[in-house]
């Protein structure tokens, strides 16, 4: 007999927040990916039902779905064979958008196996899980953009292999402007185009725009914050597949932004602002030169969300 339902929510993340690629990632408030799911008696293992909004793309295959293997491997840890679980998963974000959508739903299966068993384990426990049902979408496997979707805030990985990952503290006032262009790039062809060598000199300076990202963004300094805020490295290779980039991004630092980026592996861009205005108005602009390279834009203005996924 099947048993009551529940609902989570695990939202859309920008990872990479210009100098940290694959370290650094944050959460937004919206839009987000949700996934019912019920506890099933004499049906073993995680079976997804139904899948809405992915237009047909998505295997609901539990072994080729992102939320779904992070669920069966949960359960495998919980080591109870009999537990059965299904699922139904409402996309709210579009794929290949730089948004963190693979990992949203990564996130939202394993929270919503933890919590129709009851919260055997904390939040912090169903990492594992979560980042190995990313690694299904694009092979790598990183947590930029599923812990911030998970634990939300602002997340650092010192390590991914080890999931060595520590919140670090968002300032009051602190708001990101996402602007996501209606075109699609793939994280795989994202990471194929970046080269293997990185000189001294590039190394050290975005060695210290990390650490100086993560020092103002716990002293609250904004001014620092914008110092830090650039990317010598990534940005540069990855700028050319995104229509109009340097456009949209000297209009968003011309609305007085801290500082404007490629969010993952793109095509969406964000930027940080200090207060709502400059994030509303840097959001306008962006979408304008987006428009001006004749693509349709969509724009999310956000505080840091500092619960990531939740029970709805």
């Amino acid at each position: 007999m099947s048993k009551t339902g529940i609902k989570v929510f695990a939202p859309a993340t920008v990872a990479n927040m210009a100098c940290g690629y694959d370290l650094m990632g944050f959460a937004l408030e919206r839009p987000g990916d949700e996934i019912i799911g019920r506890l099933v008696d004499n049906k073993p293992g995680v079976h997804i039902t139904n899948i809405y909004g992915d237009k047909g793309k998505l295997s609901k295959e539990t072994m080729q779905n992102t939320a779904g293997v992070a669920a069966q491997k949960f359960l495998d840890h919980i080591g109870d064979p009999s537990i059965g679980i299904e699922m139904e998963i409402y996309k709210k974000m579009p794929f290949g958008s730089g948004m963190g959508s693979s990992a949203a739903s990564a996130a939202a299966g394993v929270m919503l196996a933890n919590e129709l068993l009851k919260r055997p384990l904390r939040k912090q426990e169903l990492m594992p899980f979560a980042v190995a049902g990313e690694q299904v979408a694009d092979g790598a496997y990183h947590a930029d953009n599923v812990a911030p979707s998970l634990l939300g805030g602002i997340v650092f990985i010192r390590d991914n292999e080890t999931l060595d990952f520590h919140r670090v503290s968002a300032p009051p006032g602190l708001y990101a402007t996402l602007v996501h262009p209606h075109i699609r790039i793939l994280t795989k062809d994202s990471r194929d185009i970046l080269s293997d060598t990185v000189t001294l000199k590039q190394t050290i300076t975005q060695n210290g725009n990390l650490g100086g990202l993560i020092i103002g963004l716990y002293k609250g300094d904004f001014d620092l914050i914008k110092r830090s805020l650039q990317d010598v490295i990534i940005e540069p290779q990855r700028a050319q597949l995104i229509p109009g980039f340097y456009d949209v991004k000297v209009a968003a630092l011309q609305e007085n932004v801290l500082g404007c980026s490629i969010s993952g592996a793109g095509p969406s861009v964000f930027a940080l602002s200090n207060n709502n205005l400059n994030a509303e108005n840097a959001g306008h602009a962006m979408q304008r030169a987006f428009a001006k390279h004749k693509i349709e834009s969509t724009v999310y203005i956000s505080k840091i969300n500092s619960e990531g996924a939740i029970l709805y």
